[in-house]
């Protein structure tokens, strides 16, 4: 049996790809020759060598991203030791574009699967089951034994031709289900990957609302859309967002990653039509330095990303999340904090803070001279420092994006944040101010329980504005009723109104 195996961030998030590959190898003749097997990387690496090991796999194939890279090298290490026999191939984004490293690192890997999979790994398995291709003959592939190791650049496929992987939900249960209606992106974003794949791939709508349907019917509690720029098709967009609306079961949420400045009236109105709760959009800001911007390739307008926000959150039924990325070209941390007020004017539902990733095969990584930027040697190959910003800088922006995290995005504080942000000019100094408190007080390191952080914030606001710790108590109290109930609440506000600020 040939395995599939993918290592997940968490227990709720699925690995598309390998479902994908599977379903398209079942049509082309491999059927009842592969099987998947997925973990976390929460799982101790010996619970997955031990489980991977019983199932005695002739050839094991692993998805490998950032998140999950070295956790693959590790337990492919030690299958090949227990395994010899075992053919182990690697495929994915974090071996696509650096295959001389890898297999110098991993010399017992009989190959990597590069780019796009479906056809490659068709062919794969024909290969060891039905008498098909040779290696060699196989495009898409990277053979360290042979000479040359590259065989022949694999062509994009037809993305009608991809087959539905999720026909049994009772797979999939109480997990994210990810779903792609395009491949490809028409921006040119530097540190992106989906950037290398030049040619935009959309799924006919026909198939599309036929595969929603599925979602629909088994009423999946989320389905977020892998599409790099959902909207970069208006007509595509609309027609899946217009399905959704007749036909919506009043329990699955999509996710949509989108660009708000190519969005026009008449996609808003449409989506201001829309259940609350039916559709959230993810909308990548990632600076609002004009110098930046261009030094990354990408165009975008915070005009019409402002204005666009602002129509969107007129209806109140669209959940927004805006991202940021800190240690991008021309952005020291004075840009960074005006790109960070900037954003957060806007009081979007979710606010992240990313950090730029220098990925392998990406246009920022031919530019990490001139711009001086120094990344993690090891996978997420996070940025350290750039001409621009420090390691001191970036301490802090860590710092920042954990009070953001705690204090914001929780949603845990709503009406205590509202208030405090009256009392600041600049909404990175509130955050900034959170932090070095933090910090004094040692609590990065002894982690502070969910209902601690109330008398902590209380303490906060008594250091710095001490005249208003009672009005403060007042709104903190009214925070944790929102969210609690019952004797739990009553016993916490007792409790609370005794407290005394240190």
């Amino acid at each position: 049996m040939f395995y599939l195996v993918g290592i997940n961030a968490k227990y709720i998030h699925t690995n598309p790809a390998v479902y994908y590959l599977k379903a398209y190898s079942e049509l082309n003749g491999g059927k009842g020759n592969v099987s998947i097997a997925e973990y976390t990387i929460n799982n101790p690496v010996s619970d997955i060598i031990s489980d991977l090991y019983k199932r005695k796999p002739s050839q094991i194939a692993f998805s490998c991203y950032i998140w999950n890279y070295r956790m693959v090298k590790e337990v492919a290490s030690d299958i090949h030791k227990l395994l010899p026999d075992t053919d182990i191939w690697l495929g994915g984004p974090e071996v696509s574009y650096n295959c001389e490293k890898v297999v110098s690192e991993l010399p017992f890997v009989k190959g990597i699967m590069i780019g796009e999979g479906e056809i490659t790994f068709s062919e794969l398995v024909n290969h060891y089951y039905n008498d098909g291709l040779t290696l060699s003959e196989i495009n898409g592939l990277f053979l360290p034994a042979n000479t040359p190791s590259h065989t022949g650049v694999r062509e994009l496929i037809d993305f009608d031709r991809v087959p539905f992987p999720y026909n049994d939900l009772s797979v999939f249960e109480n997990k994210i289900i990810y779903y792609e209606s395009s491949r490809g992106c028409p921006f040119r974003c530097s540190y992106c990957l989906s950037s290398i794949d030049k040619r935009l791939r959309i799924r006919s709508i026909e198939l599309v609302r036929k595969e929603l349907q599925v979602f629909l019917d088994g009423k999946v509690m989320q389905v977020k859309f892998v599409d790099r720029t959902f909207n970069c098709d208006k007509k595509h967009a609309m027609a899946v967002w217009e399905y959704l609306r007749d036909n919506d079961n009043g329990v699955t949420n999509f996710h949509f990653e989108i660009a708000a400045d190519i969005m026009d009236d008449e996609e808003i109105e449409l989506l201001n039509t829309l259940r609350p709760g039916l559709v959230q959009l993810e909308i990548g800001v990632q600076s609002t330095n004009c110098e930046t911007l261009e030094a990354i390739n990408r165009k975008t307008d915070f005009a019409k990303i402002t204005d666009v926000v602002n129509k969107l959150k007129k209806a109140g039924n669209i959940h927004i999340h805006l991202d940021l990325i800190a240690g991008l070209p021309h952005e020291d941390l004075a840009s960074f904090k005006n790109s960070f007020d900037d954003v957060y004017s806007l009081h979007p539902d979710q606010l992240q803070l990313g950090f730029l990733k220098v990925l392998h095969g990406t246009s920022i990584e031919d530019s990490v001279e001139e711009y001086g930027i120094v990344a993690k040697q090891e996978p997420p190959y996070e940025v350290l420092m750039t001409k621009y910003i420090t390691y001191d800088d970036v301490i802090l922006l860590k710092r920042v994006e954990e009070m953001v995290e705690l204090y914001y995005n929780s949603n845990q504080f709503p009406n205590t944040i509202a208030e405090l942000e009256k009392l600041y000019k600049s909404m990175f100094s509130l955050y900034e101010d959170l932090a070095k408190f933090y910090e004094d007080h040692n609590y990065f390191t002894n982690y502070p329980a969910r209902s601690q952080r109330y008398k902590i914030f209380l303490n906060f606001i008594h250091e710095h504005y001490s005249e208003l710790t009672e009005v403060f108590r007042e709104t903190l109290i009214k925070d944790y009723l929102l969210r609690e109930s019952g004797r739990k609440a009553q016993s916490f506000e007792r409790e609370f109104r005794d407290y005394m600020p240190e």
